[in-house]
């Protein structure tokens, strides 16, 4: 009973922890995701003023609807470059309250006097050096000139924009290679008059995404894609669901150890009771009625343990996100307790692995109480 308690508290603690994990990691990812972003099925760009997206644009749903068009570009500051990637967006981008969450360093200002603004990812800035208090200093862009196939002199085969970089955002490795400015600055540098890569929407309740996918994607056709955010970073979600049960596979496998010490328990009682086997038998207990008795002796022990176990993890867990008493990041001075989720589906595939487990150990140690069933009524 001590195994099977000890095995299922460590199962729902740490899948609530992982489970605290997750939310907190895409929470910081998904700061600058959208609750949808519509894409083309085929190629880079698409015109959003079609009938659908438009009416779309209208829906009471919507909270905040932005164009997007993005593109790599080589970035330069002084003496140093880098790949990077620009995002044109328009001007309900800014409307987000949780882009300020993003920042490191400076503002999330785009435009402002009709002078346009950047805002750097955290990797950019890294990589280029580039000071945002620099008043003199600009981030230079550059992105090849598609109305010219031939140039006499490399600097007519580039489109040159000289941007003034005003804050820092850091969320994850992705986006943080991006350079955000005005759709209307990326207009100039890739020369799209009207078309846009992607169409980044967020709902005034993001619970109800994925009914509002099916809706859109159903009346956009197959030319589009509409991606919600698990499919936004379909890598991320894969990293995180794989190592929670790879460490759900492993203490399971600890719990089956543990488990199966009720067939050592169950087989010393057979093997104390054989008198009183002999006994009920003579009395009209048949094979079956044993077998059930020990069977059930079985799953009561590992019952017992489970919920005692599941009882004490509960209690950890609440207690940790009340009081937040395990933190990590303590070297850097920092006190970020470590989050912890509970949910059902949790408990549910707890116990059922407990309940399999034991129910099969149980019913091995049933098995072998009748085994010399004969021989025990002859030598009574």
């Amino acid at each position: 009973m001590l195994g099977v308690f000890v095995g299922s508290a460590a199962l729902i603690i740490i899948l609530s922890a992982f489970n605290g994990l997750e939310t907190l990691v895409i929470s910081l990812s998904n700061t600058l995701n959208p609750d949808l972003r519509i894409e083309p099925r085929k190629g880079k760009t698409f015109d959003p003023n079609n009938t659908v997206l438009l009416d779309f644009k209208k829906n009471k749903q919507v909270e905040i609807y932005t164009e997007v068009l993005q593109e790599k570009a080589l970035l330069r500051y002084d003496n140093q470059q880098f790949i990077g990637e620009i995002k044109g967006v328009s001007d309900d981008f800014l409307k987000n309250k949780e882009l300020d969450r993003t920042l490191v360093q400076g503002e999330f200002i785009l435009q402002e006097n009709e002078n346009s603004y950047a805002v750097i990812g955290s990797i950019v800035q890294y990589t280029l050096g580039i000071n945002v208090n620099d008043q003199i200093r600009f981030l230079e862009i550059y992105s090849p000139n598609k109305s010219t196939s031939v140039g006499f002199s490399p600097t007519e085969e580039f489109i040159t924009k000289y941007i003034h970089p005003v804050g820092v955002f850091e969320t994850n490795q992705s986006s943080d290679n991006q350079v955000i400015i005005p759709l209307s600055t990326a207009r100039e540098l890739l020369g799209e008059a009207k078309n846009v890569s992607a169409v980044e929407v967020i709902l005034k309740q993001p619970e109800k995404a994925n009914a509002v996918k099916s809706q859109l994607q159903k009346k956009l056709g197959d030319g589009f894609v509409v991606k919600d955010r698990i499919q936004q970073n379909a890598l991320l979600y894969k990293i995180l669901n794989s190592e929670k049960w790879a460490v759900y596979l492993i203490l399971t496998f600890v719990l089956l150890i543990a488990t199966f010490n009720i067939v050592g328990s169950l087989t010393m009682l057979v093997i104390d009771k054989q008198k009183d086997i002999a006994v009920l038998n003579s009395l009209g207990a048949d094979k079956s009625i044993i077998r059930q008795i020990f069977l059930l002796e079985g799953l009561m022990i590992s019952f017992i343990g489970c919920v005692l176990g599941l009882g004490l993890g509960v209690l950890f867990c609440l207690l940790q996100i009340e009081f937040g008493f395990i933190t990590f990041g303590q070297e850097s001075g920092t006190n970020i307790s470590y989050p912890m989720e509970l949910k059902l589906i949790d408990f549910a595939l707890v116990f059922l692995t407990v309940f399999v487990i034991s129910f099969i150990a149980s019913y091995i140690s049933s098995r072998m109480s009748v085994k010399q069933f004969e021989q025990l009524k002859q030598a009574l």
